[in-house]
C-alpha cells in the first residue's frame, strides 16, 4: 500500500488516500490508542470515492470509532472503463430512461462490476488488516449487490448494512440465501429506480437469522441521516 496523502481533519480524524497497484482508496481512522474494528464502505456503481454522500457517511463511522475504508473499483470513479464497459453503461441509462424492461441489460452491466470489484476489496482488506491499528472485526456497510458477494466470499466480514435495491443480478439473488452474518437492510420506500417488492423478496432470501429491515419514505438517495447513526449503533453491536 502507497500512501499519496496524510490529513488531519477538523473532528481529529486522519484522512489517508492510498493506492494499491491500479486501485485508489481512502481510508479515514480515528484517534485511538487501541486498534479499532474496520469498515468497508461500498459506492453503488460508478460514484467515486470521494462522493459527498459516501464522504459524509465515512467520517460520522470513522467518529464513532472504526476505520473506514473506500475504493474506487474497476470501471467505477475515474478508473478507466474499456468501451464495453461504457456502452454497458449507456444501455442500461437509456433503458432505464425508457421505463421498459432492464433485466437483461442490467444483467450485461452489474453483473461484471460486481465480478471485478470482489478481487480488488479483498486485495484492499488484506492490506488494511496489516496496518498497525486495525484490529478487526470486519464490517461491510453499502451497495447491496457487491456486499452479498463478499458476505458470501470473504469470512473475515461479521456483519453487514446494505443499501437497498430492488435491481440485484441473478447471482447475487441466489447468493443471498447464503448469507448468515447479521445484516442491517435499508429500503427507500419510494426508490424511483427499484421496485420495492424485489427488495422485499430479496430481505426475505437471506439465510441470516439476524436481519433487521428498516424501510423509509422517499426516493433512491433520501435516506434519512438518522439511519447513518443507527447503522453505527448496529455495528456496534456486532463488531465492538
Amino acid at each position: 500500500m502507497h500512501v499519496t496523502s496524510e490529513r488531519r481533519l477538523d473532528d481529529g480524524l486522519l484522512a489517508r488516500e492510498f493506492t494499491l497497484g491500479e486501485i485508489p482508496g481512502t481510508l479515514w481512522t480515528p484517534e485511538s490508542a487501541a486498534p479499532v474494528p474496520l469498515i468497508l464502505m461500498a459506492h453503488n456503481n460508478g460514484l467515486p470515492k470521494n462522493a459527498d454522500r459516501l464522504v459524509a457517511r465515512a467520517r460520522h463511522c470513522a467518529a464513532s470509532g472504526y476505520a473506514v475504508a473506500s475504493i474506487d473499483a474497476a470501471g467505477c470513479g475515474d478508473r478507466p472503463r474499456s468501451a464495453a464497459e461504457e456502452q454497458a453503461r449507456a444501455d442500461f441509462g437509456r433503458a432505464m430512461q425508457a421505463g421498459g424492461p432492464v433485466d437483461e441489460v442490467f444483467e450485461s452491466f452489474i453483473g461484471p462490476l460486481v465480478d471485478t470489484a470482489v478481487p480488488d476489496w479483498r486485495t484492499t482488506l488484506d492490506a488494511l488488516l496489516e496496518l498497525p491499528g486495525i484490529g478487526g472485526p470486519v464490517g461491510y456497510s453499502g451497495w447491496t449487490a457487491l456486499g452479498i458477494r463478499l458476505a458470501v466470499a470473504e469470512p473475515r466480514i461479521a456483519a453487514a448494512g446494505f443499501f437497498a435495491g430492488g435491481y440485484v443480478p441473478r447471482a447475487q439473488r441466489e447468493e443471498a440465501r447464503q448469507v448468515t452474518v447479521p445484516l442491517l437492510f435499508l429500503l427507500q420506500w419510494d426508490d424511483e429506480g427499484n421496485p420495492r417488492q424485489r427488495a422485499l423478496d430479496l430481505f426475505e432470501a437471506f439465510g441470516t437469522k439476524q436481519k433487521t429491515l428498516h424501510a423509509n419514505l422517499g426516493g433512491h438517495t433520501g435516506t434519512p441521516w438518522f439511519e447513518v447513526e443507527d447503522g453505527n449503533r448496529f455495528f456496534d453491536r456486532h463488531l465492538k
